[in-house]
């Protein structure tokens, strides 16, 4: 896509998009506004997951959710390439950003392990708390010790070796992470606001929270996550390119 851009040498990052409901959204936006291209492969229209050697032609990898489980590859046989590009991103310590299904299909490529949720699925809006290293992550640290978020799950994973936790909610201890120096997982959606969100009213429970003026705060948090995440990346990408 094309953007008019206050930043130098634009960069271009690879987008996984599941479902025609979950895209990229103020991430995107984000993007756009860096003049970040975002080249997006549309799984759920059968566009071929690329191979890990793609990954050259990227600076970073973005996945985003679905309504699939992560390891349903019987009806969703995309998955099986997804999790080889992902691992691929974690081996090169490339930056990369998991949404939902995206930090459930990280936390697997890292090493994890995929869980059914005893608790039953979280829908709508609700409470996350950053734990200490949380607090301390450049990307997540400045939204404060409690925010709200947008779920919409049931599964939840393991920590894979040498991740950092970095925020639960009440009912799932598994909320956020980060791998390597720029590698990060959040169950949860920052990314949707209340057009996203009313659109899909009947997908949620009746009795999931969905206030359209709480929902776009959330927005709000996640322009800023979003920015954060994609100014450490450009920093990394700065510092190896001086090395």
């Amino acid at each position: 896509m094309s953007a008019t851009t206050l930043y130098s040498d634009p960069m271009t990052w690879l987008v996984l998009q599941q479902m025609w409901f979950e895209g990229p959204a103020a991430i995107g936006d984000i993007a756009h506004e860096r003049g970040t291209e975002l080249r997006i492969i549309r799984t759920d229209q059968g566009e071929p997951v690329p191979s890990p050697d793609a990954l050259d032609a990227y600076e970073g990898l973005i996945v985003l959710g679905g309504a699939m489980g992560a390891l349903d590859d019987d009806k969703h046989p995309a998955l099986i390439g997804e999790r080889a590009l992902m691992a691929a991103a974690v081996e090169r310590d490339l930056p990369v950003l998991g949404v939902c299904l995206g930090a459930q299909l990280l936390a697997i490529a890292g090493g994890g392990e995929l869980l059914d949720g005893d608790n039953g699925s979280e829908d709508g809006l609700g409470p996350v708390e950053l734990t200490d290293d949380g607090l301390a992550d450049p990307v997540l640290g400045p939204v404060g010790r409690h925010f709200e978020a947008m779920h919409w799950h049931e599964d939840t994973y393991t920590l894979p070796e040498g991740a950092v936790h970095l925020a639960r909610s009440d009912r799932y201890e598994q909320q956020a992470f980060r791998l390597g120096s720029c590698q990060y997982g959040l169950q949860f959606h920052l990314e949707m606001g209340s057009a996203e969100v009313q659109s899909l009213r009947d997908d949620f429970p009746d009795d999931a929270d969905l206030d359209p003026a709480r929902t776009d705060e959330v927005v709000v948090i996640g322009r800023g996550v979003f920015e954060r995440f994609f100014e450490r990346a450009t920093e990394l990408a700065e510092e190896r390119a001086g090395s």
